[in-house]
Order: C-alpha cells, then sequence, then structure tokens
C-alpha cells in the first residue's frame, strides 16, 4: 500500500485518541538542526560523542530545530521534569553541543535557569513517518508566526497515526489530528489554561488512565466513574512500516 497513510486510516476507523499521550516524565530536549534519520537521536548531525550519550540516558531525548532550518548561536537545551500540573521546564544555551556531556549540567539544577514561556514542540520526523513530515511542518509553520522562539520541530513524540501532534510545555498537554486551520485556535486555548478535549490525547508524564481520567472530568464526568484500559484491534499504525501492532483503549464504567 504505497499510498497509505496512517493519519488517514486512524480517523477513518475512529479510533479514540485519549490516552495515547506520552507517559514520559523527564524530557530532554537538544537543538540539533539539519537532518534527522529515522532513529533521529543517533542519527543525525551532533558529534558521535555526543550522540552516544544522548542515547545512554534514562530520559526521553527529542531533538529540536527551527522549521525556517536557521540555528543558534550555541547549542539550545530545555529540561522538563513533571509535576502534579505538567512540567518543569528549564533552559540553557551552551557554547557548544559537547558541553551536554558535562555531568553536572543535567544533574544539578542551578546549571538550567527556569523557563516559563510556551513551548510548541511538533513532532515532523518524516524519516520516521511520513504523516508527520506531511502534516507537522505546515503547523509548525503556521505556528511559528505567532510564537518564533517557543515552536521547534522535534522528534518521535509516539503516535504518528495522530498527526499532526504536538507536545505542549509546561502544561503537558499533547495535542493530535491538528491541521494548520486548527492548530493556532487550539494552541491559544492551551495558553489561555483551556483543555481544548477534541485534539487532546492527554497530559503527558501520567499513565493512559490518568490521562482518560483527566479528560473525563473535564468533559463534566462523574469524579466516581473508574476508568479501564481494554485491548483494543491491532492495526497497523505507522507509514514507516507494515507491522500490525495491538492497541489500547479506555472504557469509562459509570459509578
Amino acid at each position: 500500500m504505497p499510498d497509505f497513510r496512517c493519519s488517514s486510516a486512524s480517523v477513518e476507523d475512529a479510533e479514540p485518541i485519549a490516552g495515547t499521550a506520552p507517559t514520559d516524565t523527564d524530557i530532554l530536549l537538544v537543538e540539533a538542526p539539519g537532518p534527522w534519520g529515522r532513529d533521529a537521536v543517533t542519527d543525525n548531525r551532533l558529534p558521535g560523542l555526543v550522540r552516544d550519550h544522548l542515547a545512554s540516558l534514562e530520559a526521553k531525548v527529542l531533538l529540536v530545530r527551527r522549521c525556517d532550518g536557521s540555528a543558534g548561536p550555541g547549542t539550545r537545551v530545555y529540561r522538563a521534569r513533571a509535576t502534579e500540573g505538567g512540567y518543569d521546564v528549564r533552559t540553557a544555551v551552551l557554547d557548544r553541543p559537547e558541553d551536554l556531556l558535562e555531568p553536572s549540567l543535567l544533574r544539578d539544577p542551578a546549571a538550567l535557569t527556569a523557563y516559563d514561556g510556551p513551548l510548541w514542540l511538533v513532532c515532523t520526523n518524516g524519516k520516521r513517518d511520513r504523516c508527520c513530515a506531511e502534516i507537522g511542518r505546515p503547523i509548525a509553520g503556521r505556528l511559528s508566526a505567532r510564537w518564533p522562539e517557543g515552536t521547534w520541530e522535534t522528534t518521535h513524540l509516539g503516535g504518528h497515526r495522530f498527526s499532526g501532534t504536538l507536545l505542549a510545555l509546561p502544561s503537558g498537554l499533547t495535542l493530535g489530528r491538528l491541521d494548520p486551520d486548527t492548530a493556532l485556535a487550539v494552541c491559544e486555548a492551551v495558553e489561555r489554561g483551556e483543555v481544548p478535549v477534541p485534539w487532546v490525547r492527554g497530559r503527558a508524564g501520567r499513565s493512559g488512565t490518568e490521562q482518560v481520567r483527566e479528560l473525563h472530568l473535564v468533559g463534566g464526568g462523574h469524579p466516581d466513574d473508574e476508568v479501564v484500559a481494554v485491548p483494543g484491534p491491532a492495526r497497523r499504525q505507522s507509514c514507516g512500516d507494515d507491522k500490525v501492532k495491538g492497541t489500547t483503549r479506555y472504557e469509562v464504567r459509570t459509578a
């Protein structure tokens, strides 16, 4: 199926997006302009020692770049750690990528400064999945006109089939099924502190069950209702390969 698009198939199947946000509680963002390979953390233009170091970290590593191809000066990094209401985000500009090898950079909170602006991390790695590139890049371009400092293209967030998808920090809300016409309004709602449920996959850093429970309550659901994970249908989940994998869905059982 050379023309298969996982995002279109997911919409046609009416696959639920709730509960599909990343569960990572510790995220490192590293500026890495230029092309990315399928396994972007190990296939990029950063120095070899830096690539190896990033691949060894326990934190989830995402590479970021500007959609217009600009870079620097220096290498921008962000560290995001999950809190009760989202993520604590800290940042630094390194003189050179090799500074990432300094152990204190990631161990000492004082090495990074607090960052309180919005970050819109739009998944665009076409080598991983063509939907991310075809849908994500126009979204990144639209958002960068509104938030030039806060918008980045990023590597694999997970959930290609929900493209266009992005991670919003510091809220941790992960959005899906965006297009250039909806992305700006939806992100403005997130910036106002709203939870635009139709486009929200969940709040990253939490389990799928917790993500769905929050969305259920935001939508007016009863707090005593139970959210249960159940096996979903096996389906092809990516344009990048033809593997069929199982999925997870969530049922809300009323109290």
